[in-house]
């Protein structure tokens, strides 16, 4: 199988729980202290070694292709003076990275998105990375670092998992397997926002995935779900059914930024971690 080099980042939906803020910015520009919640997600694939980002994006969401591009008249303004180092970040990953994009015209859900990367991705394994779910790991690795050394070990999609409090359950995708290695769970259930009696864990699915590249197939022949959307669960748990799928209960610090009170949460975090409280 193929070196992972891409990872896919559906970046259409509206944001609505942060209107009027998203009425004209997206929601992936979503600034925690001086970065968007976008340059955080591309960074950590960037540390996992990948080096071309796949953005799905929808209308309105042209100042995410703004951001990872040159601003000559900005960087003219700033030259020489204190202000030109703010940029350097966000120039390195402009000049290592090869940023591609597509759009998806209808919010069909997230299996949807993924399926319009298709063109984008290719026939190569691939991560999936949801900006909106920052995380951080100041002991080790970053998450889809960790989850790139699992699958050159099982070669097969890999979802990130978290134990959530099981009332919470209704708020994601749930798994249940067998533990075959600490942390590490081989795939047997996975349902999409289960009631709390009827959710067969606690152990509820985060916005990073690796994926092979038959699951654009096992999208394309998934029917919509719960919402009317096509869920990525449904095709994840096809190819559980045909083959294996692994579910990684990863290491680290999970932010909910689709949410107010995460968002909240990681705002305060990153200015704790960053003593001049002004830089991260």
């Amino acid at each position: 199988m193929k070196k992972i080099r891409k990872c896919l980042f559906p970046a259409a939906g509206y944001g609505t729980r942060f209107l009027p803020a998203t009425k004209a910015m997206p929601k992936e520009m979503l600034p925690v202290m001086t970065k968007p919640l976008i340059q955080y997600g591309v960074e950590e694939a960037v540390d996992a070694g990948l080096d071309t980002m796949a953005i799905i994006t929808g209308r309105g969401k042209r100042a995410i292709e703004d951001h990872f591009d040159i601003s000559y008249e900005l960087e003219h303004q700033i030259r020489g003076t204190s202000k030109e180092p703010l940029l350097a970040e966000i120039r390195a990953l402009i000049d290592r990275c090869t940023f591609t994009y597509t759009r998806q015209i209808e919010m069909k859900g997230l299996g949807d998105a993924i399926l319009k990367g298709e063109v984008l991705i290719g026939d190569e394994p691939f991560a999936v990375l949801l900006a909106d779910d920052l995380c951080d790991n100041p002991a080790g690795d970053g998450v889809l670092k960790q989850m790139m050394k699992i699958f050159d070990k099982y070669r097969c999609s890999i979802v990130a998992v978290q134990e959530v409090p099981r009332e919470e359950t209704s708020k994601y995708g749930v798994i249940a397997g067998r533990e075959i290695d600490e942390g590490i769970y081989m795939v047997d259930e996975m349902v999409e926002k289960p009631d709390p009696e009827e959710a067969p864990s606690n152990l509820a699915i985060i916005g990073r995935y690796i994926l092979t590249p038959d699951i654009f197939d096992k999208i394309r022949k998934t029917e919509p779900g719960k919402g009317g959307e096509i869920q990525i669960t449904d095709a994840l748990m096809a190819q559980a059914s045909a083959g294996m799928v692994i579910a990684y209960r990863f290491e680290g610090q999970r932010f909910d930024c689709g949410s107010i009170d995460g968002f909240v949460q990681a705002v305060n975090y990153f200015y704790d971690k960053n003593s001049d409280g002004c830089k991260v």
